[in-house]
């Protein structure tokens, strides 16, 4: 049961492929597969569904959920939440070092 320690939660989102195409992005993705979607990792102690709308209009959003975030990915990140701050910003770390490694173009998860 959750308590009020325990309302942090990682989330991802889809992004458009073109991001991708980013020098930066590219960076970060060495060992990206093309087939495998682009993603972008975060933690809030919101409702994910805030913040990927606070995300899309621009409130503390990262550039690459604004310009090209098309949805939530529940399927990726449900099972892992709630969970208290320290373990959040930990998970979000792993998650992000998890999905790269199976060849996902991740972004964000710092």
């Amino acid at each position: 049961m959750p308590t009020k320690d325990y309302h942090h939660n990682v989330y991802v989102i889809l992004l458009d492929d073109a991001v991708a195409e980013h020098p930066s992005v590219r960076r970060l993705n060495p060992g990206r597969d093309p087939a495998k979607p682009c993603v972008y990792v975060g933690m809030t102690g919101l409702p994910v569904e805030h913040r990927f709308e606070n995300h899309k209009h621009g409130y503390k959003s990262a550039w690459t959920v604004k310009k090209y975030g098309l949805r939530l990915l529940p399927e990726l990140f449900t099972h892992l939440n709630p969970m208290p701050y320290e373990a959040a910003a930990q998970m979000e770390k792993d998650l992000t070092e998890d999905l790269r490694a199976q060849g996902y173009t991740v972004t964000g998860g710092t």
